[in-house]
């Protein structure tokens, strides 16, 4: 069986197979030793340092129809959950101010 190219005539990266992902090999078998000792030292599955600020994890409880709202609005749900709290808090900014003094 012929090999498919994993580009496209643009450039673009057709989905991954399982059959791809077995056939690839090491950066270490492929890559100039030079560019190997540059990349980044991580064991596997270590994530790199992140770009944008971090979010804290948090154990919340909802009402279940408040998640059953936001999950049926499909993937991305958790984003738009936190930019629908972000307006309240810009809409009742004022109120929040003079609730702490």
């Amino acid at each position: 069986m012929k090999k498919k190219p994993l580009t496209d005539h643009l450039g673009q990266v057709r989905e991954l197979h399982f059959e791809d992902i077995e056939a690839m090999r090491p950066a270490q078998e492929v890559l100039p030793p030079e560019l190997v000792e540059r990349l980044p030292k991580r064991k596997r599955g270590q994530r790199g340092v992140q770009k944008c600020p971090t979010k804290i994890a948090l154990n919340v409880r909802y009402s279940p129809e408040v998640i059953e709202y936001f999950k049926s609005t499909g993937i991305g749900w958790q984003k738009r959950m936190d930019n629908a709290l972000k307006e309240w808090m810009v809409e009742h900014h004022h109120a929040v101010s003079q609730h702490k003094l």
